[in-house]
């Protein structure tokens, strides 16, 4: 059995996911308990006091104003000063419930969210995600909040059924078998109303989406007159969304009629036969007004009961929609393998460990700047992500230190092999937050050294220096200023194996010069595994792999290539083929030519 970190509780994917709320609640039983036990003496001194009335109604009657109206009115008076000093604290323990359901909830689901990765992604909208993050986990917390108040009534609701019973057997059975008929009744349209909500959360999650898409590729949309179609399509999903809401709001305000009426027409029943019985001499007028002041109290933990099927169906679909979400395993490594307490799994060893993959006999030289070059681009980037191990079905073969790289935890693998990708991802933050993004070197002359190897003295300077603000996404920087910036943070780690695609794309020949040369001279003596094409960056390789469909075709270095091409080696022209982005009907032309 895995256990988990005791400073943050994990949903645990053993434990039946159907249980998903429970499981939020045993999160937070003592909050849950010392709000039970705050709700049922708020209650209890409510439940009481119509039996104070009542005794204090008699006795007046009795015998006028004595020394026993007296003392009932203070009873009274006790007890409604206890219901509201309890009714304030239990307030504060409900809104404590919430609030840390609520937060669990939005942790797990955030927790998750970092651990799956580009998996999560694959498989749900974002907009799924960013509602489960937000709408759902507050009605989560709706249902953890109320809780404490329905235990309580119920557990109470007993205590009033004695007093009921041991007054009137008749009036007593007509009270307690009535009101649970009338919420029955009640209940029958938690069903459509929960169907009903379906409905409408999925169609405000596709809204969601729509709209994030929508603003994240305005730029490009305006760049081919698109932005009316899109916007076009987000009118039209909204009011979807709207009449969704008015279906769900039909079936509420019906529920919430019922809920309000037909307890009321029961009272207007219980004073009607009460009356009945106190003309025929069976029960005192001070006992109708306590079992009037009786009915009134227990409609309203019957009323919870009804409120908390409402909450519930909506916890329901909120519970489904994170279900899906937790249910999503991430493309490499386990979720227990993430928490970095691997069980099993063997420690990576300490010292160089090489880079291998069997499927196409590639062994990288350890400590060498390696280039990758592949004839079609999008291959050789797949290729280098297989290197790096972020999805295990394609990183089977791949070899770290002679072992399978998935035998080893996720986290030892990361520490030791960083990749950046050809499109990076910057967040809103300071510039030393997105190059320092561990926070670990914690030196502004080496977050400045990596800036400096990435040639990104512009990015400084824009800024106004580290401090400065990027913004979303990176939208303030430039193409080529967010792929340095990228850049500079793979730099930083000073990771024993780099891989990097495409890290100079975006930027001009002298720039592309001018990092390679650098990033050459800064990673001497630690593996560097370069996707790209580009002869500025093949200039300073240690090493070329030349790969096509997964297979290595060629080795050596940039020039020992060229050569073996003038003399007309087919891999080789192939390759160069491909460096000087010409065909390779051209390049065996341009080798005859050269032998003649």
């Amino acid at each position: 059995m895995l256990e988990y970190p005791s400073h943050f509780p994990d949903y645990r994917a053993d434990g039946a996911p159907k249980r998903y709320l429970a499981w939020i609640a045993r999160a937070q039983w003592k909050v849950l308990a010392v709000g039970i036990a705050l709700a049922i003496v708020r209650d209890g001194a409510n439940a009481l006091m119509p039996l104070a009335l009542g005794k204090a109604l008699d006795a007046g009657l009795a015998s006028g104003f004595s020394s026993e109206v007296i003392s009932w009115a203070l009873v009274l008076m006790g007890l409604g000063m206890l219901a509201a000093s309890f009714d304030a604290i239990t307030h504060l323990a409900e809104v404590m419930s919430w609030m840390r359901a609520s937060i669990t909830n939005q942790r797990t689901v955030g927790h998750h969210v970092s651990r799956s990765g580009h998996s999560l992604t694959k498989e749900l909208p974002t907009g799924e995600i960013i509602s489960t993050v937000a709408s759902d986990a507050f009605h989560i917390g709706n249902i953890m909040e109320s809780l404490p108040r329905l235990v309580g009534g119920l557990m109470v609701y007993v205590l009033v059924s004695v007093l009921l019973l041991s007054q009137s057997v008749p009036l007593g059975l007509f009270v307690l078998i009535g009101l649970p008929v009338v919420t029955a009744l009640t209940s029958l349209l938690v069903k459509p109303l929960q169907e009903r909500q379906n409905q409408q959360r999925e169609s405000q999650g596709k809204l969601t989406t729509l709209g994030s898409d929508t603003v994240a590729g305005l730029r490009i949309l305006r760049g081919i007159g698109g932005e009316d179609v899109f916007s076009g399509r987000y009118r039209e999903q909204s009011q979807r969304v709207r009449f969704a809401a008015v279906h769900v709001a039909n079936v509420q305000s019906i529920l919430m009629a019922v809920r309000t009426g037909l307890p009321a027409l029961f009272v207007v029943g219980v004073v009607w036969f009460g009356a009945r019985l106190a003309v025929a001499g069976d029960i005192t007028p001070g006992q109708l007004v306590s079992f009037y002041g009786y009915t009134a109290y227990l409609s309203q933990p019957l009323r919870q009961v009804t409120f908390m099927f409402q909450l519930f169906t909506r916890a329901k679909v909120a519970e489904n929609k994170t279900r899906k979400v937790l249910a999503v395993e991430p493309a490499a490594g386990t979720l227990a393998d993430r928490d970095d307490w691997a069980g099993d799994l063997e420690p990576l060893p300490e010292g160089e460990a090489v880079l291998a993959d069997r499927a196409s006999g590639l062994e990288l030289t350890g400590g060498a700047f390696t280039v990758l070059v592949g004839a079609d681009p999008d291959e050789s980037a797949a290729f280098a992500r297989t290197l790096a191990r972020m999805d295990d079905a394609q990183s089977s073969e791949i070899l770290l230190a002679g072992r399978p790289i998935t035998h080893y935890p996720l986290p030892e693998v990361r520490r030791r092999v960083v990749l950046a990708e050809a499109t990076p991802q910057l967040f809103t933050g300071t510039l030393r937050s997105q190059v320092d993004a561990w926070e670990s070197n914690g030196d502004d002359e080496a977050v400045l050294a990596a800036l400096a190897v990435a040639d990104a003295h512009d990015v400084t300077q824009t800024l106004g220096g580290l401090a400065g603000e990027i913004t979303e996404k990176g939208r303030s920087l430039s193409g080529g200023q967010r792929q340095r910036v990228a850049l500079a943070r793979a730099v930083l780690t000073e990771a024993e194996i780099a891989v990097l695609i495409e890290p100079t794309s975006a930027v001009d020949a002298h720039t592309e010069a001018r990092i390679a040369a650098q990033l050459a001279r800064t990673r001497k003596g630690r593996t560097t595994i370069v996707v790209s094409a580009s002869p500025l960056v093949l200039e300073h390789a240690d090493e070329v792999v030349f790969i096509d469909d997964g297979t290595v075709i060629a080795r050596g270095t940039h020039q020992d290539l060229l050569h073996r091409a003038r003399e007309g080696n087919p891999d080789a022209l192939a390759y160069r083929a491909v460096v000087a982005r010409t065909t390779a009907e051209e390049e065996g032309d341009h080798a005859a030519a050269n032998r003649r």
